[in-house]
């Protein structure tokens, strides 16, 4: 649960949590991690120094269910001059490291990122008449603070939401997100760290379709240089009823060149997907890693898994920028969210980087497989085959409910198991093709 209230300094706060040593003891009325951030907000909105303040009841490190402590919504003018609307600024407060001492964050120096590294920010146009901010965006920030907390994945400029259902339970058309550093926000230096300051943007879902298909910067652009849909601030108007398509044609045509030109930079997604190998039974019933058609696929170790994960991680990810998968949405307290993998699951990936089987687990070639996806999960299909593997690139399908993944692999991709005469591999439960 949470509440409204003027913005102030916080109650008192909860004594050190166990753990490794915390840095020194500050003032306990007001935290340094967040004065930090209140300090930027102050030099943004000099006149607003008490916004109205969404703030969690139970505390998340008191075993509440919220993991954001305050969100602050500020009145911005916007600017007329350049067009851009007046609108409502959110700002979150928790998934950075507020208070130093462990109990949520564990701290690790100031060199790095500040727990999770960044704060969520949202801009709402303000409808006519409006008064008083509404309080529906900070529970999507809380819906996507569960999300990172819960997986420990972290988000980047760039990436997207998948969320399929309109951000303000409304029957808007704005039923996704794209991310981006805020407009005006700038990273903050904070004694456990640094916090950067990454905004939502709503978009439709052929917006959302086409930065899978491409890439999530791209649409960004484009839809800054349309002022109803978003803008230079990319300001999210929820009674938007067009897609920056429906406004301007000629805008799907850089789209369809980006994509012929860049791919996409998609690389994978966590799905509701199967494989059987239709080569040969098992060849014994201690063969554990054998999956024959019509049988279940016997759960791996936690030693095999750690180190197919392992596999994954080093074979897929030349960077740390994660992606929430398209797939269906959990609810979750009244709201919908999607599954994705951890980070040391996280499969995105902007070039085709070798991929490195792991020597304790055998290799094997097949002669036919049977693949099995939902329909949404076969609906990226196409993005596989134009965006991906015309590139020379490769992409994964990891399944939501167990251990198996499916990899599309083109020739040029260095290390693959899977080769031009031997196209069907798999190594334990993850298959290549």
């Amino acid at each position: 649960m949470a509440e409204l209230r003027p913005s102030g300094a916080p109650g008192p706060t909860a004594p050190p949590a166990p753990g490794p040593t915390a840095p020194p003891a500050f003032a306990s009325l007001f935290p340094p991690g967040l004065h930090a951030i209140y300090g930027e907000c102050r030099r943004l909105y000099p006149d607003q120094p008490n916004p109205l303040q969404v703030t969690a009841i139970v505390k998340y490190w008191l075993g509440g269910p919220d993991p954001l402590d305050y969100v602050s919504m500020y009145r911005n003018v916007g600017s007329p001059s350049a067009n851009i609307p007046e609108h409502w600024h959110y700002i979150s407060f928790g998934l950075s490291d507020l208070y130093g001492d462990n109990r949520v964050h564990e701290f690790t120096g100031t060199d790095g990122p500040s727990g999770f590294g960044f704060e969520l920010t949202f801009r709402l146009k303000r409808e006519t008449g409006e008064s008083a901010p509404p309080t529906w965006p900070a529970e999507l920030m809380q819906g996507l603070a569960r999300y990172v907390f819960q997986s420990e994945n972290t988000f980047c400029s760039g990436d997207h939401v998948s969320w399929h259902s309109p951000l303000d339970n409304s029957e808007s058309r704005i039923q996704h997100m794209l991310l981006t550093e805020d407009a005006q926000m700038q990273p903050v230096q904070t004694p456990f760290g640094v916090v950067t300051f990454l905004q939502i943007v709503g978009v439709c879902t052929e917006e959302l379709h086409s930065a899978q298909q491409w890439n999530g910067q791209g649409i960004l652009e484009l839809l800054r240089t349309v002022p109803v849909a978003g803008g230079p601030w990319l300001i999210t108007d929820m009674r938007r009823g067009e897609t920056i398509f429906e406004i301007d044609p000629h805008l799907q045509e850089r789209v369809d060149k980006g994509i012929e030109t860049d791919g996409s930079n998609l690389s994978g997604v966590s799905a509701k997907c199967a494989w059987d190998d239709l080569s040969r039974p098992p060849e014994d019933d201690e063969d554990s890693r054998s999956i024959c058609i019509g049988t279940q696929p016997r759960r791996l170790s936690g030693k095999d898994t750690e180190q197919i994960r392992e596999t994954l991680r080093r074979g897929l990810e030349i960077n740390s920028k994660p992606v929430l998968p398209p797939i269906n949405p959990q609810r979750q307290n009244g709201l919908a969210h999607d599954r994705a993998p951890s980070r040391k699951d996280s499969l995105e990936s902007d070039s085709s980087t070798a991929i490195i089987p792991h020597e304790l687990i055998r290799t094997r070639q097949l002669e036919s497989v049977h693949l099995k996806f939902n329909q949404e999960s076969g609906a990226l299909i196409p993005l596989c085959l134009r965006g991906r593997l015309l590139h020379g690139r490769h992409f994964t399908y990891k399944s939501i409910t167990g251990d198996m993944a499916i990899t599309f692999v083109s020739t040029g991709v260095e290390g693959a198991f899977a080769t031009e005469e031997h196209p069907y591999a798999a190594h334990g439960p993850w298959l290549q093709l």
